[in-house]
């Protein structure tokens, strides 16, 4: 660990990308009195590595630039629902009974609101709590609380009906539990004999009063705060105002709510669609139609009681879908003020930007991408910035958190200041790569926080630059190199389709675009397929099913399962993306597998060192004479590079005829010298064995190569997540750099590529 003082400068954007003309914002939060000071920067080489170009950034005169007061601003994390209630129904002075399913997954946690209008910092009103001593009710009068509990903790990840009442006339509160275990529906079955503590009855001695603050489930109001979050799974909750009978709480137990003085019935999958739950709406089926908000997005279209275990996919059965999942760490929107917008200028050329803050000696840089003018392009050349796959590792806490971590990097992780900034201050929220504080994995991430890991100069604890300030590597060579291109982001494309792509003579990707959408890689196949011409400069790329929220475009949402290389496992029947109520996993699991698309697919991931590729016959055949122009046939291709030392390494693609490589593709180049490290990837491996490591499994390796595509159309994949760091070596003068400049230029030549369409002779 260094012992480098953590960061006091915090900010975030509203968006990533921008066009001219169109606005910005950008939230600051400083721990340093007095200002700071603002000014935008064109980014074009993060990466310090003494090896190389250094850190390249250029002010831009702009308005922006600036004085601006630094202030604090505060992180509530955590999610719940709040009820809009303008004629005050739910807040209760007579006799009431509160319901809900639950399916807690921290039962030793203390005091977390299921439902209830109860205000912490006052105590003051009612709420129906789990925790440690069971199921409680809780009755504030602004003095102090009384409460009545079952006594005993409800089992961890199980269903249970649960409830209370409470007659201020006798001041006589009743709380019970009941479990409502199935065969399916929780962690353990239905054959083991988990009861629920029962019921409890006794005097409450305090007067009910009334909060002043909002009805809310899931959590409990704390002044400007929310608190007492609950975590796990909540169905059905409702609100009666009376005292039910014991008949009637033992219907609630098969869902069988009484309608005489119902209140509130919150039905959770009546907003399911053929098209998932795009809504934070929650619909009350109670007279007066108390809807509610979901707040820091929880997990929707999650088992609830019923799920029988036969559908898996939420949007056929809504009814067994009928839970919401909450977190205590959910993070969607921190809600900042904004410090600064800062409308485009209209000249400003498309690139990759940061506001660059400073105070004191303190500097944070919060990058965005602007745009070409809309509708437009300004070169012939666009790179495809992966955004989905920076929100994927947004805050990730792998290398302080995850015990796997030096196993799988094969080396000791050296963590700088940000990763114990996030491993302190988890309210930053977390990554795809994370789980939740109950165990349960994370599957929707926001933009709309401090970042701390993205930034151009951000080291990795491997030492090295990962994904935004590994693309970089790109930008600065394609400066350098006086190929003029415009960015775009995966979000454009997602939303606006091949129409945006055929703008442009060639496209590039990033050196990471692992988080891919449908719609996406449909624009990337129609693209290709009307003969565009792409360079695909990474390596594991197109690999898990993603999706931009259809109503938010800040949040991304990605379900893992069944194989792939994975950080955490979907719990049974929860594949399916709440967002568009497609199934997650990988493409390849679709019928779309990266080597259709681009001619190779991850094979194999290793961190200890990077190597290089050498030449195959393939690469002799005069169709591909112009990729190798000026370079050898016996030279070693990118032994060299400022990640992991080679341009082959971290995370690598192969050439696969099964997997739908085309059978015109010219394998061109494929890596060697790789140690044990890299392990052929899992979803390959049907059996447990030995000898999977790079040095006894061919599988594991990159492999570089280039295919025709449509209507004069081409594909050269470099396959490796390393390739980028490599371009700059030697002043720029060197065969990565070669070979990827020989490709760009002559995708830029309309004229016919030679000998479209024939097979390679090593395989006539």
């Amino acid at each position: 660990m260094t012992n480098a003082r953590q960061p006091r400068l915090l900010s975030y954007a509203d968006r990533l990308s921008v066009a001219p003309s169109e606005p910005i914002e950008f939230k600051v939060s400083s721990l340093i009195p007095g200002e700071f000071t603002a000014e935008i920067v064109r980014l074009q080489h993060g990466d310090r590595n003494p090896e190389g170009p250094g850190f390249r950034e250029h002010i831009i005169k702009s308005v922006a630039n600036g004085q601006y007061p630094a202030r604090a601003q505060d992180i509530d994390p955590g999610s719940f629902i709040r009820v809009d209630d303008p004629s005050d129904r739910l807040a209760l002075t007579g006799a009431f009974s509160l319901h809900a399913f639950v399916f807690p997954t921290t039962t030793d946690q203390a005091r977390q609101v299921v439902l209830g209008r109860y205000a912490l910092d006052t105590e003051t009103g009612y709420a129906l709590e789990v925790g440690p001593e069971g199921v409680t009710l809780r009755i504030g009068d602004g003095t102090g609380s009384s409460v009545i509990s079952t006594g005993d903790p409800l089992y961890g990840s199980c269903w249970y009906s649960v409830g209370a009442t409470y007659d201020p006339q006798t001041r006589i509160g009743r709380v019970w539990a009941e479990s409502v275990i199935t065969s399916t529906n929780s962690l353990v079955a239905n054959t083991v004999p988990i009861s629920g503590p029962g019921n409890s009855e006794g005097i409450l001695d305090r007067e009910l009063g009334v909060a002043p603050a909002p009805f809310l489930i899931a959590a409990a109001n704390a002044g400007n705060r929310f608190d007492a979050h609950f975590n796990g799974k909540i169905e059905r909750p409702a609100v009666w105002s009376r005292v039910l009978t014991d008949d009637e709480i033992c219907a609630l137990r098969d869902g069988n709510e009484t309608r005489t003085r119902l209140v509130a019935l919150w039905d959770f999958a009546a907003d399911i669609t053929s098209t998932g739950v795009t809504t934070d709406r929650v619909r009350d089926h109670g007279p007066s139609a108390l809807h509610g908000t979901c707040q820091q997005g929880p997990a929707r279209g999650m088992t609830g009681r019923l799920w029988a275990g036969v559908d898996e996919r939420f949007t056929l059965v809504p009814s067994e879908y009928a839970a919401i999942h909450f977190h205590d760490d959910d993070l969607e929107d921190c809600g900042w003020d904004t410090d600064l917008t800062w409308t485009v200028p209209d000249d400003l050329p498309s690139g990759a930007y940061a506001l660059r803050i400073t105070q004191d000696d303190e500097v944070d840089r919060q990058p965005f991408f602007v745009l070409p003018p809309r509708g437009s392009a300004t070169a012939d050349v666009v790179l495809v910035i992966p955004t989905a796959s920076y929100l994927a590792y947004a805050n990730e806490h792998l290398a302080p958190g995850g015990t796997f971590a030096q196993s799988i990097f094969g080396q000791t992780p050296v963590l700088g200041a940000p990763d114990l900034y996030l491993h302190e201050h988890p309210e930053l929220g977390l990554s795809l790569y994370d789980l939740h504080s109950d165990g349960s994995g994370v599957h929707l991430s926001s933009l709309r926080r401090p970042i701390v890991n993205l930034r151009p100069d951000k080291r990795t604890s491997l030492g090295g630059p990962w994904q935004f300030p590994a693309d970089l590597h790109l930008v600065d060579w394609l400066t350098e190199k006086g190929i003029e291109f415009d960015v775009v982001t995966d979000l454009e494309v997602h939303q606006e389709g091949v129409e945006l792509l055929s703008q442009y003579q060639v496209v590039l990707t990033g050196s990471h675009p692992e988080y891919i959408t449908r719609e996406t890689l449909d624009a990337w196949e129609q693209y290709l397929t009307q003969g565009g011409r792409a360079l695909y400069l990474g390596g594991n790329g197109f690999y898990w099913v993603t999706n931009w929220h259809p109503e938010k475009s800040h949040v991304i949402e990605v379900r893992r399962g069944e194989s792939g290389i994975r950080a955490w496992q979907a719990q049974p029947g929860e594949l399916h993306l709440q967002t568009n109520g497609e199934r997650g996993g990988l493409w390849r699991w679709r019928g779309r597998a990266p080597q259709k698309l681009v001619g190779v697919g991850f094979a194999t991931q290793g961190f200890d060192y990077s190597s290089y590729f050498t030449q195959t016959e393939d690469a002799t055949e005069p169709a591909v004479a112009f990729i190798v122009d000026g370079i050898k046939p016996d030279e070693k291709i990118g032994d060299f590079g400022l990640e992991g030392g080679g341009a082959s390494g971290f995370e690598l693609d192969r050439y696969d005829l099964r997997l739908g490589t085309p059978p015109d593709c010219r394998l061109l180049a494929t890596s060697e010298g790789h140690s044990d490290n890299y392990p052929r990837v899992s979803e390959e491996v049907q059996f447990t064995m030995p000898h999977m490591g790079a040095t006894m499994d061919y599988q594991a390796r990159g492999d570089i190569v280039f295919f025709h595509t449509h209507n004069g159309g081409a594909v050269f994949s470099t396959s490796s997540i390393a390739w980028c760091g490599s371009l700059s070596h030697n002043d720029y003068d060197n065969n990565v750099s070669r070979m990827t400049e020989n490709v760009i230029r002559r995708f830029l030549d309309s004229t016919p590529l030679p000998d479209e369409g024939s097979v390679p002779s090593s395989r006539q």
